[in-house]
């Protein structure tokens, strides 16, 4: 099953950057014989999409058939890391090709995007900036997969 962040902004090469990068390489490595990955990374240049609505549209044009979407929101589900490795485990066991993250810009998504995602996410009752969204959320597809192979990285 594919994995792919779809986010409003594009990163410059910075920290975060690189980390992302890291984190994607290890879930093509990991994830291959979990049927997982590659993870892929998409961005929209938040400068051509400005309003809220043209990024949310920028965003549903990513969402493939068969796809499971996740919506990263603060009003959204808080779950633990075991949890969300279940969640993708058995996203893919019922059969998605893609399961599809939307970081939406500074102003968060539209109620309709936010309907149409398949689940709501919360990092927690904090606003995070953008580009530590993405980090945090690569890294937790990483803990994930993991999870799911039995790797000594995520310790409980």
């Amino acid at each position: 099953m594919r994995l792919t962040v779809a986010a409003i902004g594009r990163l410059k090469p910075s920290p975060e950057l690189a980390l992302i990068e890291d984190y994607a390489k290890r879930v093509a490595a990991s994830g291959r014989p979990l049927a997982l990955g590659p993870l892929e990374i998409a961005e929209a240049d938040e400068r051509k999409l400005r309003t809220r609505e043209s990024q949310s549209e920028w965003l549903s044009d990513r969402i493939r058939s068969g796809a499971f979407t996740v919506a990263l929101d603060e009003r959204g589900k808080g779950m633990t890391s075991p949890d969300f490795a279940k969640l993708i485990e058995r996203t893919r066991d019922d059969g998605a090709d893609e399961m599809l993250f939307m970081i939406g810009g500074a102003d968060g998504h539209t109620r309709a995007l936010r309907e149409r995602a398949d689940l709501r996410l919360s990092f927690g009752q904090m606003v995070w900036p953008h580009m530590l969204a993405r980090v945090m959320l690569t890294e937790q597809i990483y803990r994930a997969v993991s999870i799911l192979s039995g790797s000594p990285y995520h310790r409980e």
